[in-house]
C-alpha cells in the first residue's frame, strides 16, 4: 500500500456510514482516500456487481456499515427482507474483500444479536447462549452470521476482519419515517408534530418500562475507527478467533418513559404522554457491557440530552 490508504465505506449515506466518513476525514491518524457508492450505483446484493466494484477500485480497507435496518414495526412486517438482504450484502462484500486482497475490514453489527434474556449488562460472551428477541430475530440472525463470516475468513485465510456491536444509535442522518424508524427518531417526529399541531397528548407504544441504552452516532463512528486502528496484537490479545466482536455502548441505560420525557423536553412539547400497553415492548432490557472497549482506551463523548439536541436540530433541517 502506497500513498493515502483507500478506504471503502459501504453504506456511506446511512446514519452510521456517513458518521464514519466524517470521522475518517477529520479524526483519522493519517490522510485517507474515501471510496463510496450509492445503492443505485452498486447493489450490494448483486455478487457480480460487488466483485466488479472491488476489481475496479481495489480498496485497502473496508468499513461494512451497509444494512437494511428498521424498528420493531419494520422488523415485524418485513422479516424476509431483513434476513435476505442483510445476508446477501454481507456475504458479497466480505467475500469480495477477501478475493481482492483486502486484509482489514470492520463489520458493524447490532446489540440485537444477544439473547432476549441475556444477563445485563450484555457481555460479548453472551452471544449464542439463548433464544433471541422474536420481533427482530431475522435481522439478528443475519448480524450473527456476519460476525461468524468475518471470523471464518480470519481462521481460514488469516484475514484481519473485525466486528463491533453498537447499542441503539441516533443522531444526524437518522431515519424519521413515521412507521419504519427506530425509537428516538420516531419520538422526535411524534413530539415535534404534536407540538406544532397543539395535540393534548402523545401516545407511545408499549408500557414505557423497557430499558434501552443509546449512543450518539458520531461516538459510534469514533469507536469504529478506534477499533479498526488498533494494532493486531492488541486486538487479538483481547478477543479470540471464535469470539472476536467488541461491544460499543454509552455505559448506561434509561427506561422508554424516561427517554420520552427527555425527548419531549428537548422538542419543547408540554402535553401529556400516554402509553399503549397493547403494543409490543420488545426486549425488557438491552444494556451493553462495554468494559472491553473501555479497557482498550475508548469512551463516548456525547451525553444523551446533548445528543438529543443535536438530533433534533438535524430533524428540523429535514
Amino acid at each position: 500500500m502506497t500513498g493515502k490508504p483507500k478506504i471503502y465505506v459501504a453504506g456511506h449515506r446511512g446514519m452510521v456510514g456517513s458518521a464514519i466518513v466524517r470521522t475518517l476525514l477529520t479524526q483519522g491518524v493519517e490522510p485517507v482516500q474515501i471510496v463510496t457508492r450509492t445503492s443505485a450505483e452498486l447493489d450490494l446484493r448483486n455478487q457480480v456487481a460487488v466483485q466488479a466494484f472491488f476489481e475496479d477500485e481495489r480498496p485497502d480497507q473496508v468499513y461494512l456499515a451497509a444494512a437494511k435496518v428498521g424498528g420493531i414495526h419494520a422488523n415485524n412486517t418485513y422479516p424476509a427482507d431483513f434476513i435476505y438482504d442483510n445476508l446477501l450484502l454481507q456475504a458479497n462484500v466480505v467475500h469480495a474483500a477477501h478475493t481482492h486482497g483486502v486484509q482489514k475490514l470492520l463489520f458493524l453489527g447490532s446489540s440485537c444479536i444477544y439473547p432476549r434474556q441475556a444477563p445485563q449488562p450484555m457481555a460479548e460472551s453472551a452471544l449464542l447462549t439463548g433464544p433471541l428477541e422474536p420481533t427482530n430475530e431475522p435481522y439478528a440472525i443475519a448480524k450473527i452470521a456476519g460476525i461468524k463470516l468475518c471470523e471464518s475468513y480470519n481462521r481460514q485465510y488469516g484475514r484481519d476482519y473485525r466486528s463491533v456491536m453498537p447499542t441503539n444509535l441516533y443522531g444526524p442522518g437518522d431515519n424519521y419515517h413515521p412507521e419504519n424508524s427506530h425509537v428516538i427518531p420516531a419520538l422526535i417526529r411524534r413530539f415535534h408534530e404534536a407540538k406544532i399541531q397543539g395535540a393534548p397528548e402523545v401516545v407511545i407504544w408499549g408500557t414505557g418500562t423497557p430499558r434501552r441504552e443509546f449512543l450518539y452516532v458520531d461516538d459510534m463512528a469514533s469507536a469504529s475507527v478506534f477499533v479498526m486502528q488498533l494494532p493486531s496484537e492488541v486486538y487479538d490479545a483481547h478477543t479470540s478467533s471464535m469470539q472476536s466482536h467488541i461491544n460499543v455502548g454509552s455505559g448506561g441505560d434509561v427506561t422508554i418513559a424516561e427517554l420520552a420525557q427527555a425527548v419531549s423536553m428537548v422538542v419543547g412539547y408540554n402535553g401529556a404522554i400516554r402509553y399503549d400497553a397493547i403494543k409490543p415492548d420488545g426486549a425488557p432490557r438491552k444494556w451493553m457491557d462495554s468494559g472491553l472497549l473501555n479497557q482498550l482506551g475508548w469512551r463516548p463523548g456525547v451525553g444523551l440530552v446533548d445528543g438529543l439536541k443535536f438530533a433534533y436540530v438535524d430533524f428540523l433541517k429535514k
